[in-house]
């Protein structure tokens, strides 16, 4: 059983929620769930690599902010982002201004409609990477797979930026690839549950 820390109705959750108020909902209706649209996903590989050397606490205090300057993250409308949007961007006090991030954010939306053309959808891609959950070690006590070492290599190979083992394992706890809620979290057998109940994307 890993570590766990009472929420506000005094059910354990998973302990990283204590460290601060907003973390709890966010843990309870989002981390873990599966998600197969298309959007979602690729907002959160990039708040992934926005994360990328900083607390996920600061993202998701900026998370609307970040929805707001990049459409919602619709990618079909960022791939047309130009210089002008980048010097825009790097203006925005409310996201993390960093140069190389929000270009790798224009370029992975390119990177994903061309994702999409070859393969249907980005959902279908990345479900093809889900790991094994008898494969995978104690809750919470890795950083990376072999599914998302294997997935970051083609990401980087089709051209994607900020996609390393680390950042898409962490994408792939959040989407419900992976179950990694610790043992004893009330939050866990919900995930599970949902886990067990939806339909894999082909």
């Amino acid at each position: 059983m890993g570590k766990t820390v009472n929420g506000p109705d005094g059910e354990p959750r998973c302990s990283w929620c204590g460290e601060v108020e907003a973390f709890f909902p966010y843990h309870d209706r989002e981390w873990g769930f599966p998600v197969d649209d298309d959007q979602r996903l690729f907002e959160k590989l990039c708040l992934e690599s926005f994360q990328s050397g900083l607390s996920w606490r600061t993202i998701l205090a900026k998370r609307e902010n970040f929805r707001n300057a990049f459409h919602q993250f619709d990618f079909r409308k960022v791939a047309l982002f130009d210089d002008s949007d980048i010097e825009r961007l790097l203006q925005d006090a409310g996201i993390v201004r960093h140069r190389g991030k929000i270009e790798a954010v224009i370029n992975n939306a390119r990177r994903a409609i061309e994702l999409v053309e070859r393969e249907g959808s980005i959902a279908a891609f990345v479900w093809r990477y889900e790991p094994d959950p008898t494969q995978l070690g104690t809750p919470q006590t890795q950083s990376t797979s072999p599914e998302s070492i294997a997935l970051s290599k083609e990401l980087k190979k089709r051209g994607w930026k900020f996609v390393g083992p680390t950042t898409v394992y962490a994408f792939m706890q959040a989407m419900g690839l992976v179950n990694d809620h610790v043992e004893g979290c009330v939050t866990r057998a919900q995930v599970a549950k949902a886990r067990d109940g939806f339909e894999r994307p082909a």
